[in-house]
C-alpha cells in the first residue's frame, strides 16, 4: 500500500469513526464490518498517536458541518449503518467511500475523503478504450481511433525494448501532445453529433451517479472544507420534526462546451471550459517507470459553479 493510499484509507476510517461518535447517544449505531473497514482500521492504526490525534480532529470538523446539514443522521426510528465502500464503487460511477445509511427508510448519504488534494477521477487512454462509450454512453469515431493508435504502437514498441519515461527527452512532442490534440478533436466531434449531452454526460462520469459530500483536509491550514454535491436532491432533507440548520441549492449540470485548450505553458494539461460554472483540468502522464502502451490522466474540477455549497471548517485544537 503506497504511503498516499494508507493516508487515504487512514482518513476514510477517521470519518467513520467521528460519526459513530457524534450520533451514538441519539442513534441504534450499526458499524457493518468489510474488507474495506479492516483495511481502513488498520491503515489508521499503523500511524503515530500524533497523527491519528491530527485526523480525528479534520473528522471532527467535517462531520460537525455534515450534523448541520443532515438532519436525518440524528433523528430515526430505524438503525443508522455505517460503512466503507470497496473501490471498485468508484470505478463503476460512485465516488463516495464513507457511507451513512438507514435502509428501512431508503435513505443514505455518502462522503468522498481527500487528504491536501482535489482530484476527482483517474482514467485511462490506449487504443483499446472507447472513452466515448465509457465517459458518455457515446461510442468513439474512427477517426479518434485512427489518431491515437499509431502513437500507442509506438509506444508498445518501446514498452517491449523495456525503455523508461526518463530516457525520453520528446515524449510531450512525440506523445502527450498529440494524445490530447486527439482527445481535444473528439470531445468536440462528439460534442457537435449530440448537442447539449457530452458536457452534462462528462461531469456526470466525474462525479458519480449519488449525490455526495466530498470533505477535503488541509493540514497545512488545519482545516476541512465539506463540499455538497447535491446534483439530484437528496441532500440535505427535512427529518420529520426537524429542517437543516444550514441550507444548500441543487446544482446545474451544464449543457455547453465553451472551450478546449491547452493549460497555459504546459504541455500535458488541457481546460475543458463549461457553462453553469464548471472547469475541468485534464493532465495526461504515465504512471508507471517503464514506457506503457496506455496513459493516465488525472482529472480535477478548477472551476465550481457559485451555487455549489462550500463550508470551511477549522480544527478544534
Amino acid at each position: 500500500m503506497t504511503t498516499q493510499t494508507r493516508n487515504g484509507k487512514a482518513l476514510e476510517y477517521a470519518f467513520l469513526k467521528s460519526l459513530e461518535s457524534k450520533l451514538n447517544a441519539e442513534n441504534e449505531i450499526l458499524i457493518v464490518e468489510s474488507n474495506p473497514l479492516a483495511t481502513a482500521r488498520t491503515a489508521y492504526l499503523s500511524f503515530e498517536e500524533a497523527s491519528r490525534e491530527q485526523m480525528d480532529l479534520a473528522a471532527d470538523a467535517g462531520i460537525d458541518i455534515l450534523l448541520r446539514l443532515e438532519p436525518r443522521l440524528h433523528l430515526g426510528a430505524n438503525p443508522l449503518q455505517l460503512t466503507l465502500q470497496q473501490d471498485a464503487a468508484g470505478q463503476a460511477g460512485d465516488v463516495r467511500d464513507v457511507l451513512a445509511i438507514r435502509s428501512a427508510d431508503d435513505w443514505e448519504i455518502g462522503i468522498s475523503c481527500k487528504n491536501n488534494h482535489t482530484a476527482l477521477k483517474h482514467s485511462r487512454l490506449s487504443p483499446t478504450i472507447d472513452i466515448g462509450r465509457s465517459w458518455f454512453g457515446y461510442q468513439s469515431t474512427d477517426s479518434y481511433f485512427n489518431e491515437i493508435r499509431p502513437i500507442f504502437e509506438e509506444l508498445q514498441l518501446l514498452r517491449a525494448e523495456g525503455v523508461k519515461w526518463r530516457d525520453l527527452t520528446d515524449k510531450a512532442e512525440r506523445y502527450y501532445i498529440p494524445i490530447l490534440e486527439a482527445l481535444i478533436s473528439e470531445l468536440r466531434r462528439l460534442d457537435t453529433m449530440y448537442p447539449g449531452e457530452i458536457p452534462r454526460r462528462l461531469l456526470s462520469y466525474l462525479l458519480g451517479r449519488n449525490d455526495f459530500y466530498k470533505a477535503i483536509v488541509n493540514t497545512r491550514s488545519r482545516t476541512t472544507e465539506l463540499q455538497g454535491f447535491n446534483l439530484y436532491g437528496t441532500l440535505n432533507m427535512r427529518a420529520i420534526g426537524r429542517n437543516p440548520q444550514l441550507r444548500m441549492p441543487l446544482l446545474r449540470l451544464p449543457s455547453r462546451i465553451y472551450e478546449i485548450h491547452f493549460k497555459e505553458n504546459s504541455d500535458n494539461t488541457i481546460i475543458i471550459v463549461c457553462d453553469e460554472g464548471w472547469t475541468i483540468s485534464a493532465r495526461i502522464h504515465s504512471a508507471s517507470t517503464t514506457v506503457e502502451s496506455s496513459l493516465k490522466l488525472d482529472v480535477k474540477l478548477i472551476g465550481l459553479p457559485p451555487t455549489l455549497y462550500r463550508h470551511v471548517e477549522p480544527w478544534n485544537i
